[in-house]
């Protein structure tokens, strides 16, 4: 039979094509998914049957009654919640719902962007954020980070190389606290010099606060947000790495002349209506305590992984020890391409993300890479990392010493 060619009618430009899902690699160490024990299915169950015997016949009607920003019971949760936990004062008709924060970043960057304008942020940086900015024909420029996260000093380099050339930054994207990838917290004191260099050049900063819950050392600074004063801040948050990531609920924070004109970029008929109504149910009775308990769990595997690269990378893997989060990010010896590793290792069963893809300037990513410790049990860890060891030795000669020979 003569199959169709759609091929030839695809349009200019499209990203290439996706491969079949064959199941996950026996040590799957990428993407942002979480610990399994953690999801509390019982208590889910137990608020998805409540909130449907109470409100279910609200879903005869878009945004349940409550309105294209969302069901607003969780608003008013997260309202709340942002107070206790961030330090920010809004009304729950200053919040939107979104599915995930990956459509509250494409929200803010279709209200922003065109082909050719820049964006300013992290050097190393959330590779969604990359590859969105990419197929839109953003520029974007990083900044170097430090253990604190954005150097200022290196910030305003960049914005004053930008102003000599014309060019002024639609936004500055930031993550903050817990920076995906390299897990670093901003104190505040320099959040709130970030915001007066903004300020002084004129640009919005979209604050991405999407492990900010997941700290479990030290304590979690003010969102920037929560310290603005000129409304320049655009936040997002998430509850994909706080519950679990396929319930796919995100959130933007905004002020109503900004939200007015993200809400008109919302064509989608709302968000996943049933999953609103039961994180809220949920999120009222147990959000603190569940968190609390996962952040235990995390900071184990974060040991785990910790533990097991020091002992089979030595010293060529250098590394900080995360406060929260879910990923360590690593330095290898230049020699070693982590583009090249991905492939090879993913062939045998380990998959990790290669440095290049989050990194402002790939060149400069080519021998990090990034490693999920959140869904893979301790045991996993620990083999997965000793393979990965065996791999990074034999194709590159790091570590020095094989995985399998004592050290």
């Amino acid at each position: 039979m003569t199959t169709f060619d759609h091929a030839a009618l695809f349009r200019a430009g499209l990203p290439p094509a996706a491969a079949r899902f064959n199941g996950f690699p026996r040590y799957n160490f990428i993407g942002g998914h979480n610990d399994a024990g953690s999801v509390p299915v019982e208590a889910l169950v137990e608020a998805s049957t409540n909130v449907l015997r109470r409100e279910g016949r609200t879903l005869a009607t878009y945004g349940l009654e409550s309105g294209p920003l969302g069901y607003k019971p969780l608003r008013a949760f997260i309202a709340g919640a942002l107070k206790a936990r961030a330090g920010i004062q809004c009304a729950a008709d200053e919040i939107l719902i979104t599915s995930g924060s990956l459509q509250a970043l494409d929200l803010v960057n279709a209200l922003f962007l065109a082909p050719g304008d820049t964006v300013v942020l992290e050097g190393a940086t959330y590779g969604g954020t990359l590859t969105r900015l990419q197929r839109l024909g953003a520029r974007y420029v990083g900044v170097e980070l430090d253990r604190d996260g954005m150097r200022m000093d290196q910030l305003v380099r960049v914005l004053d190389d930008l102003k000599a050339k014309g060019v002024r930054p639609k936004f500055i994207y930031t993550i903050p606290t817990v920076q995906n990838p390299t897990g670093t917290v901003m104190p505040e004191a320099r959040r709130l010099e970030l915001l007066r260099i903004a300020a002084s050049y004129g640009t919005a900063i979209f604050e991405d606060d999407c492990y900010a819950d997941l700290l479990w050392e030290g304590t979690r600074p003010k969102a920037i947000r929560a310290l603005d004063t000129r409304g320049q801040v655009i936040y997002c948050g998430s509850f994909s790495k706080s519950i679990a990531p396929a319930l796919r609920i995100g959130y933007l924070v905004a002020d109503w002349p900004v939200m007015s004109r993200i809400l008109a970029l919302k064509t989608d008929a709302g968000s996943g209506a049933l999953e609103q109504m039961v994180v809220a149910e949920y999120a009222s009775r147990h959000f603190d305590a569940h968190v609390a308990e996962l952040n235990q769990v995390l900071k184990g595997k974060a040991e785990a992984m910790a533990a097991a690269l020091e002992e089979q990378f030595g010293a060529a893997a250098e590394f900080a020890r995360p406060s929260g989060g879910i990923f360590i990010w690593i330095t290898l010896p230049k020699q070693v391409d982590t583009t090249r590793l991905g492939q090879v290792a993913l062939a045998e069963g380990v998959a990790l993300n290669p440095g290049a893809e989050w990194s402002a300037d790939a060149a400069a990513g080519r021998h990090r890479l990034r490693l999920c410790f959140a869904n893979a049990e301790p045991a996993n860890i620990r083999e997965g990392v000793a393979r990965l060891a065996e791999i990074c030795h034999r194709e590159f000669g790091v570590p020095k010493r094989s995985a399998n020979v004592a050290r």
